[in-house]
């Protein structure tokens, strides 16, 4: 039996779905190197753009969960800081069963995640939007609007941030590390709550990467391809 809102136990993972659409991306998808810090839970948000031709745009966003202290992972450092509300909803265990990757899940809701940190971008055709600086700003906007909103000064985060879509340039050329090999691209290194860095990728392909500035110290900033 089935209740309004409740998922059966063997409800499909929607991560398989999601591997599907992402045999559409006319390119590789960019990750960050492997690393200890880091856990890829196969959590990838997916955009795209259509007219009379096909696919005009796509994009590819990687969440990670972050491990401060990947050697113990029992260590209290390792834990989110979670509001009451965030914290009812994973203790709060229904009596009925759940779908394993459902609750996988909520349990990883206890562990700092870098939301959508990496991002893939294609475009079909060369226009204004296309540039690694466009992108990039466009990334760390879409960032700050749905992960910053209480911290971003001002009121309404969505009022000022699409101002600052058009004003927040990359700030200077930087080196970027993909595939084991330098490349130039460009970085945002003025916002007080992230730090975004972005690179072409050929191909009508761009990378870009924004990720908060407090947990900076725990990440190695170089990409390669996903698996």
């Amino acid at each position: 039996m089935r209740f309004d809102g409740v998922l059966p136990e063997d409800a499909p993972d929607p991560r398989h779905e999601q591997a599907r659409r992402l045999e559409l991306m006319p390119i590789p998808i960019m990750g960050l190197v492997s690393q200890p810090s880091l856990e890829d839970p196969d959590m990838v948000g997916i955009q795209y753009g259509q007219d009379s031709r096909g696919y005009n745009q796509m994009s590819a966003s990687i969440t990670y969960t972050l491990w401060r202290n990947p050697a113990d992972r029992s260590d209290p450092i390792n834990l989110a800081e979670l509001d009451e509300q965030a914290r009812r909803s994973i203790e709060d265990v229904p009596p009925w069963p759940r779908p394993a990757w459902l609750v996988e899940g909520i349990e990883r809701m206890r562990y700092p995640q870098l939301w959508e940190a990496v991002r893939t971008t294609w475009h079909r055709d060369a226009s204004e939007r296309s540039s690694p600086a466009r992108v990039l700003a466009e990334h760390m906007n879409h960032i700050l609007i749905n992960r910053y909103r209480r911290e971003w000064l001002g009121g309404i985060a969505w009022d000022r941030n699409i101002g600052d879509l058009r004003s927040r340039p990359a700030n200077r050329e930087a080196a970027v590390w993909i595939d084991g090999v330098e490349v130039q691209g460009v970085e945002i290194d003025t916002d007080p709550f992230v730090y975004g860095v972005g690179a072409s990728l050929g191909q009508g392909g761009f990378l870009t990467a924004v990720l908060p500035r407090d947990e900076l110290g725990y990440i190695r900033i170089e990409f390669a391809k996903r698996p």
